[in-house]
């Protein structure tokens, strides 16, 4: 269980809520205490002093009441007050409440004529309504209250077990290849019922069906694969082929050129298509490659896009690099910068730069204005060169493999006065500069 589980947080819940409760109550016990201290007792002398001066005018030698539960002397005026308990001199008439340090008594002072009446609620028994009327019925209020809460909590993680067991198998889950078995049905556990049990089906369906879709999506990449780049292999081949015709007239040669061509830019985009294809997993495995050797075959490639065309195409290698990663994935991100420069750049040049961790393609060609360079990487925008070649999916791709791999890529461009496009690479991948 983790610790933002249901578990946690229930139990948390409900510690909290005994806390309050029992804050609650300590207040109305105190609360009750000060009613039964300044209210209750304060009135019950004032009706016993009441009572008293009510005896004493019948009865001029009546006694000042001594009672278990106070007891009250009676002053005429002159009297020393030595007669009285210290805690009683010097005090002005009224209800007085004494701190601990005096004693803690509850006092009222009355006169009548030229006499002074003292009434002191005894201490003992102050203390011992305070408990029988405060503790007592405080320790049975949380007492009752922590037990309800326990009684609740283990109610309310009986219910929520279900819900957690069925997160702990799910989380087991190999997601690649979800083990779903343990949801079935018929293997559930006896008290994964209502709610739970439909959750747990339903999960189980959904996660069969998911494993329908992955399987029959590796059967069809894996067939597409070998499908698709058959019938490629063999236009390219029965190109080359044919470009050793010296026979072949100067417009066939061009239309050759033209298949040869579209024939590696199909294989480039269905390889794109194919590592898209697969989620999470590629398929290909990680390698560790020069960098610089990867750029020079896709440059290779690239030569044929320039043909006839007034343009150079020179490789700067800064510093070479090695990568752990899988060397078709770059292959298709920089073959597609590399091909939009090609068909964009009519005369100038094309430099492609090798720096650590970083590849550049700069260009100077036609460029894009800045509503072009926003909407570059939405599939099928082709920009305002409506003229050129492409599908109008290169960028996407490259987009979505930079976002599936975090090799972040930066295009900055100005109408007129060409391209530069960049592959940037995490550290983590970087192995170590080639000398």
């Amino acid at each position: 269980m983790t610790k933002s589980g249901l578990r946690r947080k229930i139990w948390t819940a409900f510690i909290l809520q005994a806390a309050v409760i029992s804050f609650a109550a300590v207040l109305g016990v105190y609360g009750a205490s000060i009613i039964l201290k300044h209210v209750l007792i304060r009135q019950a002398l004032e009706q016993e002093a009441g009572h008293y001066w009510d005896i004493l005018k019948a009865n001029k030698n009546a006694t000042a009441p001594d009672t278990y539960n106070m007891k009250g002397y009676l002053l005429f005026k002159g009297d020393s007050e030595a007669v009285l308990p210290e805690s009683m001199r010097g005090l002005s008439l009224g209800f007085h409440s004494l701190p601990q340090a005096k004693g803690g008594a509850l006092i009222l002072v009355e006169q009548k004529g030229d006499r002074h009446l003292f009434l002191q609620f005894k201490q003992e028994q102050v203390d011992a309504l305070a408990f029988w009327f405060g503790m007592v019925p405080l320790a049975l209020v949380l007492a009752v209250v922590y037990l309800i809460a326990f009684s609740t909590y283990r109610a309310s993680k009986r219910a929520v077990s279900p819900v957690i067991w069925l997160a702990n198998q799910v989380r087991l889950w190999d997601p690649k290849n979800p083990d779903t078995n343990s949801i079935k049905p018929e293997n559930l556990p006896s008290d994964v019922e209502g709610e739970t049990f439909t959750l747990a089906s339903s999960l189980h369906d959904y996660a069969s069906r998911i494993n329908n879709f992955v399987e029959r999506e590796r059967n069809f990449t894996r067939d597409a694969s070998h499908e698709l780049r058959t019938p490629l292999t063999v236009i390219r081949v029965a190109g080359d082929m044919m470009c050793g015709d010296e026979g072949m007239s100067a417009l066939s040669k061009k239309s050759l050129v033209r298949i040869k061509q579209a024939g590696r830019d199909m294989e480039a985009l269905i390889e794109s298509f194919l590592i898209l294809a697969r989620e999470g997993d590629t398929g290909l495995p990680d390698e560790e490659f020069s960098v610089a050797e990867v750029i020079a075959d896709e440059i290779d490639k690239a030569q044929l896009l320039l043909r006839d065309k007034p343009v150079e195409l020179k490789v700067e290698v800064i510093q070479d690099f090695e990568l752990f990663a899988p060397p078709r994935v770059l292959s298709v991100m920089f073959s597609n910068f590399l091909r939009n420069a090609c068909n964009y750049t009519d005369q100038g040049s094309i430099r492609v730069r090798i720096e650590l961790g970083k590849i550049s393609v700069i260009d100077t060609g036609v460029g894009m204005a800045k509503e072009d360079l926003d909407r570059v990487y939405d599939t099928f925008f082709r920009g305002s060169n409506h003229g050129k070649e492409g599908q109008g999916v290169g960028l996407s791709i490259v987009r979505r493999l930079s976002d599936r791999y975090r090799w972040p890529v930066k295009l900055e461009s100005r109408l007129g006065a060409g391209t530069k496009a960049s592959i940037e690479f995490p550290k983590a991948i970087v192995n170590h500069s080639v000398s």
